[in-house]
């Protein structure tokens, strides 16, 4: 596959010179770009968790908060830019912390909804901890909806999924959004 010339397909078809001085070089900028948006494809939840649980008698709530997620959605590749909250209740062991932020962003970097990012995040981090219970929540903020279409500049999407214990007790889901700021 000949990423660069692809993009000097769409150049050209946007009615552009890709010989043109700012542009000669941008074929080979934005395959690379768009390589590195995507990463996520070459990663995988095993190499990311990397055996990093470790043995623990904790049964509360583990939340990592506002970390930051930059994805493109399928439908336009326009960015999405936003922030996930990641919760689970352990079952004898627990994650390395650093490995949560780094499950959000293996599959932030890849091509969807938001509404699948959550949903497999949080089954990544099910699969892997086997917790009593997962909760993630994403606010994000679509260009495809701020630049194009309705350009609403001040929307904001959120979306959640809850499995396990956040999903079947509301004082447990309650406590979450709460400790997330998403309740009063």
């Amino acid at each position: 596959m000949n990423l660069p010339q692809h993009y000097r397909e769409i150049l050209l078809g946007l009615g552009e010179d890709p010989q043109r001085e700012g542009l000669r070089d941008t074929p080979e900028r934005a395959a690379k770009a768009m390589q590195y948006l995507c990463h996520g494809y070459a990663q995988s939840l095993e190499e990311i968790v990397n055996g990093a649980l470790f043995a623990s008698t904790s049964d509360e709530v583990v939340i990592v908060r506002d970390i930051e997620l930059y994805s493109l959605c399928e439908h336009h590749l326009l960015p999405f830019i936003g922030k996930a909250h990641v919760a689970y209740i352990p079952t004898g062991k627990v994650l390395g912390l650093s490995k949560v932020a780094r499950i959000v962003d293996m599959y932030a970097r890849r091509l969807q909804i938001q509404e699948s990012l959550t949903r497999q995040i949080a089954e990544a981090i099910q699969s892997v901890t086997n917790a009593a219970g997962v909760a993630v929540v994403i606010e994000a903020q679509h260009m495809c909806m701020m630049m194009r279409g309705v350009e609403k500049q001040n929307s904001q999407m959120l979306t959640s999924v809850m499995l396990g214990a956040f999903r079947e007790s509301s004082n447990t889901r309650q406590e979450f959004l709460q400790l997330i700021g998403r309740s009063k």
